[in-house]
């Protein structure tokens, strides 16, 4: 199932993306979540990012490939931090380049949307806490990153967090190819076997840490291959068995 969020006929509705046609659904995926009959043509509606998350989670230097690529041993065990709500946007939305900041890099991710509240969740048991998987770009300005010490700054700006554009509920997250393309070039290309913390240890390690509600959001970490976005480049987070999300850099 591909689940989404959209707008039609100037109202938000959850439904499920069938081919060009998105079939509106009752309630919420967190709830009563049923099939209705209405339908709408993909080309008349709006993609929005399928949550609105309390939080959302990220975990860096996730994938062998990355640690090779920049040098540095696998961690130890997973290095999380927060991007901000604030930051999300969605499919076809447009990318900010804050004035403070000379380089603004992409960064492809699978992420997680977790189905139902979890605190302290075994690995063996957190697919039970997964609802399932989207496309997220982890939006960095990589020179306040590297001058601040951290990523707090850097990746908390409103417009960067990129999700969508569906919520795949059915793929395999140890096997799936996950790339990045800036005006059709192709950035980023890894696989999810690369990753240093699977999906069921990261969730796990994050619930240890926080409890983790219906909607939040993790981000998995991002292959080799992260660069820079200039105003006007058109870039897209293109994962297997979900889709892609792409969004253009404006400068205001």
């Amino acid at each position: 199932m591909r689940i989404v969020r959209f707008k039609a006929g100037g109202k938000t509705r959850y439904g499920a993306l069938e081919g060009s046609v998105v079939v509106e659904y009752s309630g919420t995926p967190w709830s009563l979540f049923r099939r209705g009959r209405r339908r709408y043509p993909l080309k008349h509606s709006v993609l929005l990012a399928p949550v609105v998350p309390s939080k959302i989670v990220a975990v860096g230097l996730n994938y062998r490939d990355h640690a090779k690529e920049m040098g540095r041993p696998l961690p130890d065990e997973p290095r999380i931090f927060l991007k901000p709500p604030t930051a999300l946007v969605g499919p076809d939305d447009p990318i900010v380049y804050p004035a403070c900041s000379t380089r603004v890099d992409h960064e492809a991710e699978l992420a997680v949307v977790i189905k139902r509240r979890c605190r302290n969740v075994p690995p063996e048991r957190a697919r039970e806490y997964v609802l399932g998987y989207t496309c997220l770009n982890d939006v960095t300005a990589r020179d306040l990153q590297e001058r601040d010490g951290g990523p707090t700054r850097a990746k908390a700006f409103d417009t960067f967090c990129p999700l969508g554009p569906c919520i795949a509920t059915d793929i395999d997250p140890h096997a799936v190819t996950v790339e990045a393309l800036v005006n059709g070039e192709i950035r980023q290309a890894s696989s999810t076997r690369e990753l240093i913390f699977p999906v069921e240890e990261i969730v796990a390690r994050v619930s240890q840490v926080m409890t983790l509600l219906p909607g939040d959001v993790i981000a998995t970490g991002t292959p080799p291959g992260v660069g820079p976005l200039r105003p006007g480049d058109r870039v897209e987070i293109r994962i297997e068995g979900i889709g892609g999300l792409t969004n253009t850099v404006v400068k205001v």
